[in-house]
């Protein structure tokens, strides 16, 4: 047996020892005694009784081993040009103090605290200095809209609002705090105090604001003056952060995120999926905003030991697609961890992969992806390119951790292009029919769920409803989490991740799943990334409809292409997938995170009410669909 076989059979067979015996790699002023909580199910919880303080795992315990002078992050700004690096000694510093100026505002264990900030380091203090008191915070990515930001107000209802004066995008800066106002002033819940970290270069400041009835604080001037703040105890089963999921109508979903549960599960799986340990350096290209930023920029590798790098920049474009390259090679990063979009991006910029050639990185062991389908011709050009594992990782931000992957720090398994590899030790993963039966015949697609219990680190609830929690993902499978995805396990078990599950369209009887036209459409040598939505038919009920982005420099004609890609589709899927409809466009609308925005697609194409998600990378980009999508 496997290394992983038989650390997945333990972890299913006696979970309650597998998980208690990981806790032991976590600080707590109570140690566990029990694993979980099933009094309450399907509303399970993780160590209950136990007691920790999630930022002293981060900080404290490592500068008490005698490690304060290792690097804890490196701020590599490349907007600004610049690189700082923090001790585990100087940031926890920083982290004490913060924590001290939060307490003189009366901030306390339990209180909220959202935080609305660019890529600084200042976003990973503010979340630490909140863990260390035992206070919740809410990041709300920086640039939000003004109306998201009161709903999360509103929903989350904090005491104070961490922000800066503003973000810097390769061609512009983005004024922070006129939406901070505007979000205030509209919101029912109102805010006590605004903290502003002052950045150069923007217009409006705490003193030319509309303070809209809070008190506005100066971020410096509050640190600078605050004593140390001590780490406060909680309960592993309080809560963390609160994260809200993309959406695009009705009041916004906070995933809640214990303490104990989380904190164990991030410890784990630094060791055994990513690999990388203390003193060694993982270089995550997200945002502090997304759940892999707050997992594994902020939280999994300061738990670990490690390096972190914190990337103020863009995949392409600060100021070419060598960025990455340029990042893992001067800090010696041995994982890098980003979106398949982002990798599309690099390659459409990049095709031949010279940044990349042009730049020895000898560190660098893998590289993981996750947050849209890694398709399989991306994922072997930047395997071929990198010669290093490509690892895809799917998980969500309600999971908080991957719920599959190749488990690269516990054993490196054979990679089947196109799959996560299998479930991570702890997720019991099934493929079911809509009636909630398990598909047991490999290549069958049906809905991905996960056996109840979860593993901890995963959403406990949702802020303020545990009913609203059940209904969204536990009703429509008794004893299961349902994950929205549809996929299928193949005859070596192997899990394949196909899309969403409105993602699978109805053509003249036959379920077709659009991921799996759009792996066929993504091979095609032209092709820099790609979309396949349902569009309604009144003959065949749907028809799929593909939308092209080119690579750079690529010249072919529309129709050859279109003809060229209606081939391919019918010799891998067959004619019954009935694809004849290609358009080429400039870009695919996306979420910040890097999700193509299918659902939105097919609604205008549909001609129906439709709203732009507040997570939308450039808006700009729907405009310019509308005409092709309603040709």
């Amino acid at each position: 047996m496997t290394t992983y076989a038989a650390t997945y059979q333990r972890s299913q067979q006696d979970p309650g020892q597998f998980w208690l015996d990981a806790a032991q790699d976590i600080e707590w002023t109570v140690p566990p005694t029990v694993a979980i909580d099933e009094s309450k199910a399907p509303m399970y919880s993780w160590f209950p009784g136990a007691e920790l303080n999630v930022a002293a795992n981060a900080l404290d315990r490592h500068v008490a081993a005698g490690r304060g002078d290792q690097a804890a992050l490196i701020y590599d700004s490349a907007v600004l040009g610049t690189v700082k690096t923090y001790s585990y000694k100087k940031l926890l510093s920083e982290v004490e103090k913060a924590a001290g100026a939060l307490a003189e505002l009366g901030v306390v264990k339990g209180d909220r605290v959202i935080i609305y900030m660019p890529m600084i380091p200042e976003a990973l203090i503010s979340m630490l200095a909140c863990a260390r008191l035992g206070a919740v915070h809410s990041v709300v990515f920086g640039g939000f809209a003004p109306k998201e930001l009161a709903a999360r107000i509103e929903d989350a209802t904090p005491k104070v609002i961490v922000t800066a004066t503003g973000g810097i995008e390769p061609a512009r800066r983005v004024e922070y705090l006129p939406n901070v106002s505007q979000a205030i002033a509209t919101s029912a819940h109102k805010v006590s105090y605004v903290v502003v970290k002052a950045r150069e270069g923007f217009q409006h400041s705490p003193e030319n604001i509309d303070q809209a009835g809070a008190q506005w604080i100066d971020y410096d001037a509050a640190t600078q003056a605050a004593a140390p703040h001590a780490a406060v105890p909680v309960l592993a089963t309080d809560p963390l952060y609160i994260l809200y999921t993309s959406g695009t109508t009705g009041k916004p979903k906070g995933v809640v995120r214990d303490s104990g549960g989380y904190a164990v599960a991030m410890q784990w799986s630094m060791k055994n999926i990513y690999g990388v340990g203390t003193g060694e350096t993982m270089f995550t290209a997200s945002d502090v905003g997304w759940v892999v930023g707050h997992s594994y920029i902020v939280y999994a590798p300061l738990i670990a030991g490690a390096t972190t790098v914190l990337y103020e920049g863009k995949p392409v474009g600060t100021p070419d697609a060598g960025a990455f390259w340029r990042v893992v090679a001067q800090h010696g990063a041995k994982v890098l961890f980003t979106a398949p979009t982002a990798l599309r991006a690099i390659r459409k910029n990049d095709p031949h992969g010279e940044f990349i050639k042009s730049t020895p990185m000898p560190t660098l062991k893998a590289l993981f992806a996750a947050g849209e389908r890694l398709d399989p011709d991306t994922s072997r050009w930047i395997e071929d390119a990198l010669a290093v594992p490509v690892i895809d990782n799917w998980w969500q931000t309600e999971t908080g951790w991957p719920i599959a992957s190749n488990p690269f720090g516990l054993e490196e398994l054979p990679r089947k292009i196109g799959s996560p590899t299998f479930a991570v030790p702890g997720y019991d993963v099934r493929i079911l029919d809509a009636f909630g039966e398990e598909l047991t015949e490999p290549n069958t697609e049906g809905n991905i769920a996960i056996k109840l219990p979860m593993p901890p680190g995963t959403l406990a609830t949702l802020w303020g409803g545990d009913e609203r929690y059940k209904s969204s993902y536990l009703d429509a499978f008794p004893g299961y989490y349902a994950t929205g995805d549809s996929g299928f396990k193949d005859d070596e078990n192997y899990l394949f991740v196909m899309g969403r599950t409105d993602d699978v369209i109805n053509v003249s009887g036959h379920r077709l799943s659009t991921g799996a036209m759009e792996q066929v459409v993504a091979s095609h040598p032209a092709i820099a990334e790609c979309a396949v939505i349902g569009v309604s038919d009144p003959l065949k009920g749907q028809r799929p409809s593909g939308y092209v982005v080119l690579k750079s420099g690529v010249d072919i004609a529309e129709e050859d292409l279109r003809k060229e890609l209606i081939a391919l589709v019918r010799q891998d899927i067959g004619p019954v997938a009935d694809f004849k409809d290609v358009a080429v466009v400039a870009a695919l609308p996306k979420t910040r995170s890097g999700k193509i925005l299918r659902k939105t697609m097919r609604q205008i194409a549909d001609g129906e009410e439709y709203v732009v998600p507040s997570t939308i990378e450039d808006a700009s980009v729907i405009d310019d669909l509308l005409d092709v999508l309603r040709g």
